[in-house]
């Protein structure tokens, strides 16, 4: 498990960071985590349907954030799970674009434990850098 909750950052909200050799790695478990506020288990998400995310934002930070974004989004208008399993990011004049393969189900609520419900993710302390060990994020999302 490649993230952590943090208790002591938002008390209204939840904190994590993130991590991984690379960008790509960090990303998928950023995608993890969010989804983790949410679901208990999420070994209990079943692969009923793949699914592409595309996303583009002008710098990296706001790609991460457009994609974990594109997650709650599918929870609420789909009700939707979805599992990241790999993403691939690429330069783009202006900015960058983001393709996120991900397997998804609907949620199941004699299935799925549901802990809380994410709202959004903030821009407060909003990070992503990249550190001798590979990338990091910290993330706080509204609930």
């Amino acid at each position: 498990m490649p993230y952590r909750f943090l208790e002591e950052i938002a008390t209204a909200d939840v904190a994590f960071e993130a991590w991984g050799s690379t960008i790509e790695e960090t990303f998928v478990a950023s995608a993890d985590a969010t989804m983790n506020v949410m679901v208990r288990d999420l070994e209990a998400i079943v692969a009923r349907e793949q699914r592409v995310i595309h996303v583009e934002a002008e710098a990296l930070d706001m790609l991460l954030f457009q994609l974990l974004q594109e997650l709650i989004y599918f929870k609420d208008a789909e009700e939707l799970l979805l599992r990241v399993s790999q993403v691939r990011i690429e330069p783009r004049p202006g900015g960058w674009i983001l393709d996120a393969d991900s397997f998804s189900e609907r949620i199941d609520r004699d299935r799925h434990e549901l802990i809380v419900d994410v709202k959004a993710v903030t821009l407060h302390r909003f990070a992503l850098e990249q550190t001798p060990q590979g990338w990091r994020t910290s993330v706080i999302l509204d609930i």
